[in-house]
């Protein structure tokens, strides 16, 4: 159930920020952050009589932690984007991401099968290559300066992971709240110092308020994913597989032409996958 719950956490979160990525081509990335996060929790609150329980103050800490790791990675990797080359900035973070709860999995006391261990490392390469429009020849050239954001953003996308693992199994969707809280104050504070923008024109609020149900959405599965049984190593590295179904949908729906890495990238994937999900 876990590994089903990983990935359909990936492929949400990919929805989410493919609708995200389109709002933010008719309005500022701070306007859509912030309201589409606001949306998520509004969606949230209505379904926590029902999906929501018992929750500690140490559950809400570990929300609110992740909260404010998720947002930094957001801010820090739109500022990597600013100021560095996507070919560069977008694999060098996703492998991170899905490298962090791996490596705090196994450090944790994971054991992972031989069968499992290949598909991860094969995944790690594969978010690698479907993340890398321009292929990976960027990244051999590419300078420090411009790997350092790019790694720190991924490192808070990875911690974001790891730190929703934490709360009790029992909580259920109750730490997302305070994740929630934490990431919509940290960007309205950005914002504020900024003075950033954060109204969005009429016609991108649908596409905010669809992007910000689908992550929460997508947060939840993940949530439900590691309160599983099952391991952070796998649960992690599967729900970061969502640039996968990210260029897929462009490719599908805006007619985006695959680089040569994206397509190997689709293909090892989905080896990938089988070999996680492969007893043994």
């Amino acid at each position: 159930m876990a590994v089903v719950l990983a990935l359909a956490s990936a492929v949400v979160y990919d929805a989410a920020d493919f609708l995200g990525g389109l709002a933010s081509r008719r309005a500022s990335v701070f306007a859509v952050v912030a309201l589409s996060q606001a949306a998520g929790l509004v969606a949230l609150l209505l379904l926590l009589p029902w999906l929501g329980g018992p929750v500690t103050g140490a559950d809400l800490a570990w929300g609110a932690a992740a909260g404010l790791a998720g947002a930094t990675g957001l801010l820090v990797f739109f500022r990597a984007l600013a100021g560095g080359v996507m070919s560069v900035v977008a694999p060098t973070t996703a492998v991170t991401a899905a490298a962090v709860p791996v490596l705090v999995g196994i450090a944790s006391g994971d054991r992972i099968g031989l069968w499992a261990t290949a598909g991860i490392l094969l995944a790690l390469g594969a978010v690698a290559l479907v993340s890398a429009e321009d292929g990976l020849g960027a990244l051999r050239s590419a300078r420090p300066s411009a790997l350092l954001p790019a790694l720190a953003a991924g490192a808070a996308f990875g911690l974001f992971f790891v730190l929703l693992d934490q709360p009790d199994a029992d909580s259920r969707l109750s730490p997302l709240v305070a994740a929630r809280l934490a990431s919509i104050a940290l960007v309205l504070v950005v914002a504020g110092t900024t003075r950033r923008s954060l109204r969005p024109p009429r016609s991108a609020l649908p596409l905010v308020v669809a992007s910000g149900i689908g992550d929460m959405a997508a947060n939840a599965l993940f949530l439900l994913a590691t309160q599983a049984p099952g391991q952070l190593a796998i649960t992690g590295v599967l729900a970061s597989l969502y640039p996968v179904s990210t260029v897929v949908l462009a490719q599908v729906l805006l007619r985006e032409r695959l680089a040569g890495a994206q397509v190997a990238g689709l293909a090892a994937a989905a080896v990938a996958v089988v070999l996680i999900t492969t007893p043994g």
